[in-house]
């Protein structure tokens, strides 16, 4: 018998088939290494630190702009944008943007405090170029940025001065620069608000009708939009590793500080 049990044994591994009435359980599904959820959970902490992700924070903030919007200057409100503005020393900070019927508007906006700090008033039919591409910086720079922007100019006759250049503080500059909200991965509703080709599209069409009613003396009626290298002048920028780094720019949870 036990010379016959072992001939067997090969046939012993295969499995048995389950008695009627007993539960079928599923087999274990493998799990992948635990490092490999790190990175997606890490990703997930950070985001989640943004104000502008708690429940009823962003629509508070959205009709607190568009109290902000006068009709008899700006029109109708088109479209809302949830962005952030890259300054000429390379700083992020967060911004609400509004397309109206005659406006583009820029809202520095405190998530924080549910409080609208600053509102820059661009005419649609001022803008004569929309450029979008990769950052270049000078030569000799240690600064570098990756992905793609958004640029909006308004004066192409009209050079920044040299101390506005090295002025961190200075807003006289005829463009404004935008790259995606860092939240934008987050979900489909806050991927469509953080758009930017969508939000480039939405914008050239508005500013070429805002030409077609209102022409500016002296502008082409038309809207350039230009895919090409988008350039900050800036060269060392210890400030802005600083601040972008630690996401200065944005309104977020930054933990308890003690001492």
């Amino acid at each position: 018998m036990a010379e016959a049990e072992e001939e067997r044994g090969p046939e012993e591994t295969q499995p048995t088939a389950p008695t009627e009435g007993a539960e079928e359980r599923p087999a274990a599904r493998p799990q992948p290494p635990g490092d490999l959820f790190v990175e997606p959970l890490l990703h997930q902490f950070k985001t989640r630190r943004f104000f502008v992700l708690r429940p009823g924070t962003l629509k508070q903030a959205i009709k607190d702009v568009e109290a902000l919007v006068d009709e008899e200057v700006d029109g109708s409100v088109h479209s809302i944008w949830l962005t952030a503005e890259v300054d000429h020393w390379d700083n992020e900070k967060e911004r609400l943007v509004l397309i109206t019927d005659n406006s583009l508007l820029v809202f520095k906006y405190d998530f924080v405090m549910f409080n609208c700090d600053q509102m820059q008033r661009i005419p649609l039919n001022i803008i004569d170029r929309i450029a979008h591409g990769q950052f270049s910086f000078p030569k000799n720079s240690l600064l570098q940025r990756e992905g793609e922007g958004l640029r909006v100019f308004w004066d192409r006759l009209r050079e920044p001065s040299f101390s506005s250049r090295w002025n961190p503080f200075a807003t006289d500059f005829p463009f404004v620069t935008f790259i995606d909200h860092p939240v934008r991965s987050i979900g489909d509703a806050f991927a469509a608000l953080c758009d930017m080709q969508t939000f480039r599209e939405r914008l050239k069409e508005a500013a070429q009708k805002a030409h077609a009613m209102k022409p500016f003396p002296g502008k082409a009626n038309g809207v350039l939009v230009l895919n090409q290298r988008i350039h900050i002048q800036a060269y060392v920028g210890l400030m802005s590793l600083i601040g972008n780094q630690n996401r200065l720019g944005y309104c977020m949870a930054r933990g308890n500080i003690g001492f």
